[in-house]
């Protein structure tokens, strides 16, 4: 009767034992307590945890210095890393390896309550990286453009439809030779754009066509004289400076580049009288290639009317630069021909038509020096406040047209009397002089008597 009892209570003892050794129950023991710590919190701490965390420190070091617990560790591991066995354990054995699981799961408990109370440090690399995106989107914030600049830039278009102004018909891509070989078109363009400076487009196509009679290629050029040339490009305006620049450019040309011209813009800036606005017209022109936006004088000042720029420039250099900064590349070759046939024919330099332009309720410029918009100067008056002003004279505001009449007037009637044949009759003296006079010959003749 004794031994099937016995036999039970040696199973029960050896399933107990595998159950408790198994990594299930470890880790739902380490996941229990690390729930408690968690949830107790510091009160749970101050309260008795120090103390129990003390006595399981202290129970830990003793099982590490005990040897038979040592050698039992390392027989477990030895155990884990060999395949899994099923003929069942002694009673030795599953004492021992529940003692090292207990001591794995007090380890795992004070390891983690010691991250829990030490201090986090701080993760510098992501901050840098989410300060790295605020910067950047505070740098796409910073982008400046002009308000309301693509529908100024529709009505600009739509006014400059018909492409009838000045620069559409006499401009520098319609006054080169279209048969002639490519080399010598190109350097008809460059010197377009050089006769062009300071100058109206028909005067600038009036030279070109004289030029290209008498055959305008690099040779041709460096055969003339100075004077014929200049006959030939007269009136341009500073037509002698323009003579030297342009024989010193082509002597350069042939020299340097083979009787082409530059393909770059620092290359094209090396030649005398090119500057910037011809180089970048050049290199669109006669090498189709947009490198830049040419700003002349209309470029310029519309540029400035309509407020395309940050703060207002004074030269065309800085124009350039401050359109290029925020303007589409792919407009810099349309934004010099449209913007100089709209000065050439409504953004005037002096009166501009702002009445019948489309911009005129966005441009901030508009009506300021429009003509039919001026207002009434009023008379001055005295300025009495501020510590440098001064009493205005009564007499500044006294108006002296009527003084001027009389005096001009006076003028005139002498200036007639004075004039042979013009001689005052007694029919043009007036009735009351007459009567003057009667009267004193009647007084001379009561004393005469």
């Amino acid at each position: 009767m004794l031994s099937p009892v016995r036999n039970l209570c040696v199973y029960i003892f050896t399933r107990f034992s595998e159950r408790m050794n198994s990594p299930y129950f470890t880790d739902s023991v380490a996941v229990l307590g690390t729930c408690a710590t968690n949830t107790k919190g510091e009160s749970a701490v101050n309260k008795g945890g120090i103390r129990r965390l003390r006595s399981r420190m202290a129970q830990g070091i003793k099982s590490e210095d005990d040897s038979p617990n040592v050698k039992a560790e390392d027989h477990e591991q030895s155990i884990s890393d060999a395949p899994l066995q099923t003929h069942p354990e002694t009673p030795a054995e599953t004492v021992s390896s529940c003692n090292n699981t207990t001591t794995k799961v007090k380890r795992e408990a004070v390891d983690k309550q010691a991250a829990l109370t030490s201090p986090r440090k701080p993760r510098r690399g992501r901050v840098k990286v989410e300060y790295e995106e605020e910067e950047g989107v505070e740098l796409k914030r910073e982008r400046w453009e002009p308000r309301d600049w693509r529908t100024q830039l529709s009505f600009i278009r739509e006014m400059r439809s018909k492409r009838d102004a000045p620069v559409d018909q006499m401009g520098a891509e319609k006054c080169y030779d279209t048969e002639a070989p490519p080399e010598v078109r190109r350097y008809q363009v460059l010197i377009s754009l050089m006769l062009s400076s300071q100058t109206k487009d028909h005067v600038t196509a009036g030279a070109m066509q004289r030029l290209r009679e008498r055959e305008l290629s690099v040779d041709a050029v460096l055969k003339l004289d100075d004077e014929t040339l200049g006959k030939l490009i007269y009136p341009v305006g500073f037509w002698r400076t323009k003579v030297k620049y342009i024989k010193q450019a082509t002597a350069l040309i042939q020299q340097e580049f083979g009787g082409d011209i530059p393909d770059t813009v620092e290359g094209l800036m090396r030649l005398p009288g090119v500057g910037p606005k011809m180089a970048h017209l050049a290199m669109d022109i006669a090498w189709n290639q947009v490198s830049g936006i040419g700003v002349d004088t209309h470029v310029h000042r519309i540029s400035n009317r309509l407020g395309w720029t940050k703060k207002e420039t004074k030269t065309p250099e800085e124009t350039r630069r401050a359109l290029e900064e925020w303007l589409p590349r792919d407009l810099w070759s349309e934004i010099n021909w449209l913007l100089v046939g709209f000065g050439q024919q409504v953004c005037l330099p002096v009166a501009p038509l702002c009445s019948v332009c489309l911009n005129q309720h966005t441009c901030p410029s508009a009506h300021r020096s429009s003509p039919n918009k001026k207002l009434k100067s009023s008379p001055a008056k005295p300025a009495i406040n501020g510590p440098d002003d001064k009493l205005a004279s009564p007499t500044a505001l006294v108006k002296e047209e009527p003084a001027d009449s009389s005096l001009s007037q006076r003028r005139k009637n002498t200036a007639k009397q004075e004039v042979p044949g013009n001689q005052l009759t007694s029919e043009e003296v007036a009735p009351s002089l007459l009567k003057k006079r009667s009267r004193r010959k009647g007084r001379a003749g009561a004393q005469q008597n």
